[in-house]
């Protein structure tokens, strides 16, 4: 089985209310998120995880807000030598817009993508606005997505398990590494997320779930399913990794 490391690319970001991320939590504050493309190094295959914002806006006051630098596709995978036409897989956590709009330019790669969240992307609640299908029609007319409908395994020491906490067809990304088994959230939280500041804790709540998701009450025991099994927790927005370069 292979051993990977994992690097997180910022490909975009989102300012917003806080509580769009840790429901009944700190609504009120401006929080800024990095949108990353996470690159699996390892194995025989060029692997990534979502492909980012198609054009990210890339200023000093937001690189400052998530502590790294933004980049453009190209230019993010440019950093490990890679290019679009270089992506052998690309594995989908979920197809809200931010995450899949450079799809088209990776013409080479087959798509891991959960059946529920295709079908979601053709037909919204009108309570999300997140999907927009024309980034995912060139792919899917060429015949590059495969369709996920439960869990398992992609490549050695890369599987997938069906998350429909922040989306119907969520997927969370499970990487074995020389430190154990890392978890890339198919849900849009945060660190606080998995871990609580005092006052929230002190209300018996071990989890914090997604200011935006299918099912509180279930998105509460997923959670902490996740947080159990992984070793390496990578909350798929959390700003501190913007300035990793390397996971573990």
């Amino acid at each position: 089985m292979s051993l990977y490391k994992i690097h997180p690319i910022v490909m975009g970001t989102k300012i917003f209310d806080k509580g769009m991320m840790t429901y009944q939590h700190d609504y009120g504050k401006t929080y800024t998120i990095p949108i990353y493309c996470w690159y699996l190094e390892g194995g025989d295959k060029k692997i990534i995880v979502d492909t980012g914002e198609m054009s990210p806006i890339q200023s000093e006051d937001r690189e400052k807000a998530i502590g790294g630098k933004i980049y453009k596709f190209e230019e993010g995978l440019g950093l490990w030598g890679l290019s679009p036409e270089d992506i052998d897989i690309v594995i989908h956590t979920h197809l809200h817009n931010d995450h899949c709009e450079n799809d088209y330019k990776c013409e080479n790669a087959t798509f891991f993508v959960h059946q529920n969240e295709l079908k979601r992307i053709h037909d919204p609640h009108p309570l999300d606005f997140r999907y927009l299908e024309d980034y995912i029609l060139e792919v899917e007319e060429s015949g590059q997505i495969e369709l996920v409908s439960e869990d398992q395994e992609i490549l050695p020491g890369i599987s997938v398990i069906h998350t429909p906490i922040h989306t119907d067809g969520g997927l969370t990304v499970l990487i074995e590494t020389s430190q154990g088994k890392a978890a890339i959230t198919g849900f849009c939280v945060i660190m606080e997320n998995f871990y609580p500041p005092k006052e929230i804790k002190a209300m018996e709540m071990d989890v914090i779930p997604p200011g935006t998701h299918v099912n509180t009450y279930e998105s509460y025991d997923i959670m902490l399913k996740i947080k159990e099994m992984a070793d390496i927790l990578l909350p798929l927005h959390e700003p501190k990794f913007a300035s990793v370069e390397e996971i573990p």
